[in-house]
């Protein structure tokens, strides 16, 4: 079993930054951040793999969100910059051993979530 816990979620203005933490009782070779708000159905945000290869769901959250890990702390991070309104939302880690690793995979396929963390970006 692996257990995950998410941190850094806040209140922010329009353009500033929050840095996510998710640690782990482990770190499974596929870790994701997804998002969601109420009413919609999670989203992936970034993933990354053991060795690397981030992935993000678009040119935008590319432009503004970095993905990272360190595997010695069971630690995945989500770096946010000029954050918007509509990256409001709450933020879940999941993670997975096997399998695709990109944003592409669906949530049903992680083995192991977070809690999640609220994030709201005030304009």
């Amino acid at each position: 079993l692996v257990q995950l816990q998410e941190s850094g979620g806040a209140t922010v203005q329009a353009g500033g930054s929050l840095r996510l933490t998710c640690l782990g009782s482990h770190a499974p070779h596929c870790m994701a951040w997804l998002r969601q708000i109420p009413g919609r159905e999670r989203g992936a945000v970034a993933t990354i793999h053991t060795s690397g290869g981030p992935t993000y769901s678009s040119d935008d959250i590319k432009g503004r969100f970095t993905i990272s890990r360190d595997n010695d702390r069971n630690s995945m991070y989500l770096q946010m910059n000029s954050l918007k309104p509509e990256d409001s939302a709450m933020y879940f880690c999941a993670a997975k051993w096997f399998g695709p690793c990109s944003v592409k995979t669906n949530k049903d396929g992680y083995q192991y979530w977070g809690k999640g963390t609220q994030v709201t970006v005030a304009s």
